[in-house]
């Protein structure tokens, strides 16, 4: 591969990780109205029991995709005659295994609800299965074709806006009992169905918004049939790369998991909204990762390890960096980010710092996986089932600590934040060697410029949290922290490379087909 071809593939990393960074920003427009309507009009323990309700039903959702998020680049690189058949193959596998787990939880609602009070609204929210999975199949084969934008528009608009809105409508519908005074409420209740109902449909909303332009952009299989044995091989194949989603997956949402056996749905639901403040940093890593698996991938192709180990430290280094200044900016004022959702959900920012600590250090671990999920499957499986294991122990030991100690369920909230922070470290620590070992190169996304910019920075924050009163806190001592931040990393730690991510240049043509140059 040509060093003009290595500088295409950074080229297009950074394109795509600056359309999804939009996304990131846009996303982070669109969550604070839902976090605000959830917290403030329906509270505390109706967003916990909706929190641990996503938990049961996203994680469906995820084992529907089979891995095919990813495994679809590698299938798709091998170049077939018709693509559109490969994506019609794995749009058809998704399908009928949500059909199949949407049934069954719709038969047994009490592993959504293990609280009871179940509604037969309550129930469709395994409606949202289906459309999830596709959506996440359709935006994966777009990204192979290096289409960010619909990404985005599904993900940071369509979605969280429509969220949003349907929360507050059907809080409004039960407010003014525009359903009629004697409205059921073993069929609607406001406060049990009124998020899930939103929820449901803003997957709905997003599932659209990706399969029309996936439809555009690959148009109709030819000569296709669905093949059961076809459609086995693929789902056989992708069965570690599932487990690996799924584990993946599954440290992000454990820690609610295991919370709601140690503490009530009020602690889940504050817990939850530190998550998601804690998670919009997280947004920055899945900003690279629909576009680092199809640059991976050819490189695999052309066995090219050391252009792979590049854009693994490139791309580490830029997540690590970004979201280290968002977590600063974030994790000093956020009792202020907190109280906006309601006086009450302040007592989660020990969780909050907790979360958005644990972000920081996994970044090397998800650069990481993105090439071991090609080169050592079932040993990036191993990893990932180790982090879990070592999350459950983490995150368990920690709570019985404190009940030992008698605190009570927020501080149990923060260390199911600090059971993640561990686990997230050693699983960044784990992947990063055992890659280069793959590889027989270097991985290693540290540059010392972090603590140059990290120590002014936290000193403004420090001083604004500590002189200025909470409004001001927030409109001015966040973004300075963050400005401060952000302009010496410029200066002294990004070089070239690094300033590709914040510059629009023209892209070359990296689609599918291609020609490689030796």
């Amino acid at each position: 591969m040509s060093e003009e071809r290595q500088a295409s593939d950074i080229a297009a990393l950074a394109k795509g990780g600056r359309t999804n960074f939009i996304g990131f920003l846009l996303r982070l427009v669109a969550r604070m109205p839902f976090l605000f309507i959830s917290g403030r009009l329906y509270g505390a323990e109706a967003l916990g029991r909706f929190a641990f309700a996503l938990v049961v039903v996203e994680l469906a959702a995820q084992l529907c995709t089979l891995g095919q998020k990813r495994g679809l680049a590698q299938k798709l690189a091998a170049e077939s005659a018709h693509p559109a058949n490969d994506v019609a193959d794995a749009l058809l596998l998704g399908g009928v295994l949500a059909v199949i787990v949407s049934l069954v939880l719709y038969a047994f609602p009490q592993a959504i609800f293990p609280g009871g009070n179940i509604t037969a609204l309550d129930r469709l929210v395994v409606l949202s299965i289906m459309p999830s999975t596709l959506t996440e199949i359709a935006l994966a084969a777009l990204a192979y074709r290096f289409d960010i934008k619909t990404t985005v528009r599904a993900r940071a608009v369509v979605e969280p806006w429509t969220l949003s809105a349907m929360a507050g409508l059907f809080y409004v519908i039960d407010k003014y009992a525009l359903l009629g005074p004697d409205k059921d409420p073993g069929v609607y209740d406001a406060k049990a169905s009124g998020l899930l109902i939103a929820f449901t449909l803003s997957i709905i909303a997003a599932a659209l918004a990706a399969l029309w332009p996936l439809f555009k952009s690959y148009g109709t299989p030819k000569n296709w049939r669905p093949n059961p044995r076809r459609i086995g091989s693929i789902a056989i194949a992708n069965l570690p790369l599932a487990v690996a989603d799924a584990v993946e997956w599954g440290t992000r949402r454990f820690d609610i998991f295991i919370l709601r056996f140690f503490a009530g749905d009020a602690a889940v639901g504050i817990y939850y909204v530190a998550q998601q403040i804690a998670s919009l940093p997280q947004k920055l890593k899945t900003s690279f990762e629909p576009i680092l698996g199809p640059v991976i991938a050819r490189n695999l192709r052309d066995k090219n390890f050391a252009a792979i180990a590049k854009q693994v430290c490139q791309v580490g280094f830029w997540i690590t960096a970004m979201q280290a200044g968002i977590a600063l900016a974030i994790g000093i004022t956020g009792e202020g980010w907190m109280g906006l959702v309601g006086p009450r959900f302040v007592y989660g920012n020990g969780g909050l710092v907790f979360l958005l600590i644990a972000e920081v250090l996994a970044a090397t671990a998800v650069v990481s996986e993105a090439a071991l999920i090609y080169v050592a499957r079932m040993q990036n499986l191993a990893v990932s089932l180790i982090t879990l294991a070592v999350q459950a122990i983490a995150t368990v030991g920690l709570m019985l600590l404190i009940d030992r100690l008698g605190y009570d369920d927020m501080y149990r909230a923060a260390m199911a934040g600090a059971g993640l922070m561990i686990a997230l470290g050693t699983a960044s620590l784990i992947k990063s060697r055992l890659l280069a070992r793959i590889l027989g190169q270097s991985i290693n996304n540290w540059r010392w410029p972090l603590i140059w910019a990290a120590v002014p920075a936290a000193l403004i924050g420090w001083a604004s949290a500590r002189y200025l009163p909470e409004w001001a806190e927030l409109a001015f001592g966040a973004p300075a922290t963050l400005a401060i931040y952000g302009l010496i990393i410029w200066h002294w730690g990004f070089g070239p490379e690094d300033r590709m991510l914040f510059r629009k240049s023209a892209l070359p043509d990296l689609g599918p087909d291609a020609d490689d140059e030796d």
